[in-house]
């Protein structure tokens, strides 16, 4: 359950804190360290002290023992987290700002940490944070998530891309004994494997000894041994390794952006426990495009973590206490970094750290700020002295003494950044959901979104659409749905946004206030009650979703907006379905294309009669197809690892519908996962005369580089 923002509000409120607040804040210069912490402590007393309202109180209370329940037992132990209103923006993370507790018993015991959730919004790290990234410290509030504890054996961080250098085709796993705060802190260097995702093999482990863990104890947690016969072993086995990493691509995919996971195993099952944005990728996107090279061998070598090269004076830090020692320029030597380094972080040129791997604090912070960071070199701070002058690498992991900037030499990045002027005979497409981008997106050399999903649009409703109706409230629908359509729409414009129909299936529409009473219980709704034969059960519903659509194109007078039907199974299905679309006044047009996603067989094999019925485009749902095509349910874990996209069966199919669309004089595309995982079937694409490619945004520029070189190509032959 989650204590919501709005009730750190009222508590706020309710004990008059804000003046008080705002003065102690008005009254500090952050960048003096003293100055910082005394703030942070008088405003933590503030709130620790706090009477929290009695309704806020008996709620929590209420949700802990609903909670209890569910695990069978009377005092369930559970994680009290933190967080923010602003974290996980594009341009800050704010990652290990707040506050989290492990192992937390007792309603009295939760509603105490609760408190010093809130509390934690005014570290010195945090302020500091906010204060830099031109955030009001009173604007900003905290929710609390209280999560059941997964008592794990093992557990870590994942990177749904290589966070270091972008590599869009690695996942990086790396892992500890017993629970993850050791991890994220830096406090243990974690095992790390790097797996290749366009074939599920494991390209390299590094096993890192482990003799200290933190485990479960009577007050929350505590530091224990590790036993001898575990602390050189490996802590994931090979099998769990792919499985994490096949569900990392999962996650990645449904949010369809680079994500920041983190995952326990308890009983050799895995929980995913927390999933965030990369919020570094641009940033580290620039640091590659000017990396350097250095040809002298290293006298330390580390993992790499942040990329980029830096020379600088040594300064290394053992106590918090020397932080303000730092100096502009300087490279920053330490055990590990804490939240607490931050401000230090900002002024050096380089970061190295004895432990820790690309998950910790320090890798975290350094690539946000742009700064080379290498950590787990285990000696750096023996072996280096104060003032000594060093160049390092945050990209290889070496370290070299002296300055050697001299050296340096630029290396190319793996794919030419195309000036936004240039375009290409194939259109580039954006696969987009959420709102809230689209005027960031819209700014991206791309031709229009390919692939608009309405599914968090209506999510964020709250209410099943069938539900919405019997309570009178289909208006509402339409306006909801068409304003955030317009959204897109007016940042487009004009170029084309091609809008799915909802896609839900009934398991997810179940989830949704009032879901469970109209959606049947199905054995694998990845193939049920869903798509095309959905709109013609509901055609109530499915009005609803045609309203909005002329409400954008007719009032807001946005022509840019077109449509595609998912799921098709037959042509006389999509007969039907266009038949209440002209019944309700919507008829394709110059101005209004229709499309059809091609991701089940029967659409490559009738794709001439499915033509015939009058559509304009196709659009390969590349997820779907594999899976129907392969008989496999891509959310079944058991037997994901014969899911593959680039498998010759699956190639036959769209190289066979890319084809029969140009022939029927067709425009194609292509919406699902597969080019931005797999970056050679680009290449096949465009060979096969694809009319465009829509792609998630973190493979906008790879794709459009790779688009651009194979056209080239095409063209000599």
């Amino acid at each position: 359950f989650v204590v919501t923002s709005n009730a750190y509000v009222s508590a706020i409120r309710a004990n008059d804190l804000e003046g008080k607040m705002k003065n102690i804040l008005k009254a500090t210069n952050i960048d003096n360290q003293d100055e910082l912490v005394d703030a942070s402590q008088k405003i933590k007393k503030i709130i620790n002290r706090l009477d929290i309202p009695q309704d806020i109180v008996l709620d929590v209370a209420k949700a802990y023992k609903k909670l209890c329940s569910y695990g069978g037992l009377k005092n369930v132990p559970v994680a009290v987290r933190s967080s923010a209103t602003a974290e996980d923006l594009p341009d800050a993370s704010f990652a290990g700002q707040q506050e989290t507790f492990l192992n937390v018993i007792g309603e009295s015991n939760v509603i105490n940490r609760v408190r010093s959730c809130w509390a934690s919004l005014f570290t010195p790290r945090a302020i500091f944070y906010r204060e830099k990234k031109g955030f009001s410290h009173l604007d900003v509030a905290v929710a609390v998530p209280v999560q059941k504890m997964i008592q794990a054996e093992i557990s870590g961080v994942m990177f749904s891309i290589n966070p270091v250098n972008n590599d869009k085709e690695k996942i990086v796993i790396e892992s500890v004994w017993g629970l993850g705060e050791y991890i994220v802190q830096g406090t243990v260097t974690p095992d790390q494997h790097l797996v290749d995702k366009t074939n599920w093999k494991i390209i390299s482990t590094k096993v890192v000894p482990q003799k200290i863990q933190l485990v479960k104890s009577k007050n929350e947690t505590k530091r224990k041994s590790v036993p001898k016969h575990k602390q050189k072993k490996q802590k994931l086995t090979d099998s769990q390794i792919i499985s994490l990493a096949k569900i990392g691509q999962k996650l990645h995919n449904h949010y369809l952006k680079p994500q920041d996971v983190e995952w326990a195993v308890e009983k050799d099952r895995i929980y995913i426990v927390q999933t965030r944005p990369v919020t570094t990728v641009q940033i580290s996107e620039k640091s590659i495009k000017e990396e350097k090279v250095i040809e002298s061998p290293p006298v330390l070598e580390g993992d790499a973590a942040s990329p980029g090269t830096a020379s600088g004076e040594v300064i290394i830090v053992n106590k918090t206490t020397r932080i303000n020692k730092v100096k502009k320029g300087q490279i920053l030597v330490t055990d590990m970094t804490t939240p607490d380094f931050v401000p230090a972080m900002r002024k050096v040129s380089g970061i190295i750290t004895n432990k820790g791997g690309q998950t910790s604090h320090a890798a975290i912070v350094s690539r946000e700020l742009g700064v080379p960071c290498i950590v787990g070199t285990v000696t750096a701070t023996k072996k280096f002295k104060n003032g000594q002058v060093l160049t390092m690498s945050g990209s290889t992991g070496q370290i070299w003494e002296g300055d050697l900037s001299s050296q340096i030499q630029e290396e190319k990045p793996d794919f030419t950044v195309l000036d936004p002027k240039i375009k290409t005979a194939t259109k580039i497409y954006l696969n987009l959901a959420e709102p809230l981008l689209a005027k960031d997106m819209s700014k991206r050399p791309i031709s229009g979104v390919g692939l608009l999903r309405a599914e968090f649009i209506i999510a964020n409703m709250g209410e099943h659409p069938r539900s919405m109706l019997k309570k009178k409230k289909g208006k509402r629908f339409v306006r909801d749905l068409s304003n955030g359509l317009v959204e897109f729409c007016k940042h487009f414009n004009p170029r084309p946004v091609v809008y799915r129909f909802t896609d839900f299936k009934t398991n997810e529409y179940r989830n949704l206030k009032g879901g469970a009473k109209y959606e049947p219980h199905e054995e694998n709704p990845m193939i049920g009650f869903r798509g095309a034969g959905r709109y013609i059960a509901n055609d109530d519903v499915f009005e609803l979703e045609l309203e909005a659509i002329k409400k954008v194109r007719n009032q807001h007078r946005y022509k840019n907006l077109w449509v595609m039907v998912p799921f098709v199974r037959t042509p006389q299905e999509l007969l039907e379905v266009k038949k209440i679309m002209s019944a309700n006044g919507l008829a394709r047009s110059p101005s209004f294309k229709v499309w059809m996603m091609v991701e089940i067989p029967s659409n490559v094999i009738l794709l001439k009669e499915f033509a015939e019925t009058g559509i304009d485009g196709i659009s390969i749902g590349s997820n779907d197809l594999t899976m129907l095509t392969l008989g496999i349910d891509r959310d079944n874990e058991k037997i994901s690892e014969t899911f593959n996209e680039m498998g010759p069966s699956v190639l036959w199919s769209l190289k066979r519908a890319i084809t029969t669309a140009k022939k029927l004089g067709l425009t194609s595309s292509i919406c699902g996962q597969a080019p931005s995982n797999y970056p050679e079937l680009v290449k096949k694409l465009v060979r096969w005369g694809v009319t465009s490619i829509s792609v998630s945004p973190d493979a906008i520029e790879r794709t459009r580089s790779m688009v651009y070189e194979a056209e080239k190509k095409k063209l000599k032959t």
